[in-house]
């Protein structure tokens, strides 16, 4: 990582933090310890003075082994009413871990609809920067039971991408089940190799990135090299690193080399676009 790229972890002062169902499932069920884990490393950073946003999936992966079904459902109905049963599950798990450090927590729960209607995009931002300003960890899903394919954003990934250009964040951890992005898949190829830098997403990055979803997400590698483009060409760099790792997030903001950072480009689009 080139002297520029650790900057951007320590000059971080508002950082979105989305991790996926991949790090947080364990047989179907939460895994707890990660959870636990990942709730001291994001105190730690806000003890540092950094103001976090969390974009946690999980909500289906709770639902699923809380009400006994052997997998994740397949009709949309079924899917919509695990994630309701799951997401208060989740979310109490947070909040016990948050609790630890004496931290609050705020459920968010978005749909599509919320951030591209000009007034409810201003309400939610307001509601961002109050929870902010009282030092509570805004906890934010996609609105799975509501959500239907016109409303949707299609995956966490997006959510996040979306949530910090909105919020102006200075960075955007994407916390997976694999080291990064690699060259090719590495749970069939022995012989993919880490990429840790991309200056520039193009074809080729796509096409490494194949469509490699989890069991549990809905997100592949993919999802994520789309919310990387959006991110970085509004001028945020995204680092996409294994969330299973030990103290991943404390690694990575005292400058260790973890995954595959993108670099962001000069900001072009502005945020109200």
């Amino acid at each position: 990582m080139t002297h520029n790229n650790v900057s951007f972890f320590q000059n971080a002062k508002r950082v979105v933090v989305k991790v996926g169902s991949g790090v947080l499932t364990l047989d179907h069920g939460l895994n707890l310890d990660i959870i636990k884990s990942i709730t001291q490393q994001i105190c730690k950073l806000m003890e540092n003075g950094m103001e976090i946003f969390l974009v946690s999936s999980g909500a289906m992966a709770s639902g699923v082994k809380r009400i006994g079904l052997l997998k994740r459902p397949d009709d949309i109905p079924q899917r919509q009413a695990a994630a309701a049963v799951g997401q208060s599950g989740l979310i109490m798990e947070y909040e016990k871990a948050f609790s630890m450090c004496n931290k609050k927590v705020a459920q968010i729960l978005l749909t599509g609809e919320d951030l591209f209607n000009r007034e409810r995009y201003l309400n939610i931002r307001n509601t961002f920067n109050t929870l902010l300003s009282w030092k509570v960890v805004p906890i934010i899903n996609e609105n799975d039971t509501v959500s239907v394919e016109e409303i949707k954003f299609g995956d966490n990934d997006n959510l996040a991408a979306i949530i910090s250009i909105l919020m102006n964040a200075d960075i955007l951890v994407n916390l997976t089940d694999i080291d990064g992005l690699f060259t090719k898949d590495p749970r069939t190829n022995s012989d993919a190799e880490l990429i840790p830098l991309i200056t520039r997403i193009n074809e080729d990055t796509k096409k490494m990135a194949g469509d490699i979803p989890g069991a549990l997400g809905t997100g592949g590698m993919l999802s994520k090299i789309n919310a990387a483009v959006k991110v970085t060409s509004s001028g945020i760099p995204m680092v996409i690193a294994n969330g299973k790792d030990s103290d991943i997030l404390t690694r990575l903001f005292s400058g260790e080399q973890c995954g595959t950072f993108f670099v962001p480009t000069l900001r072009e689009i502005d945020a109200k676009r």
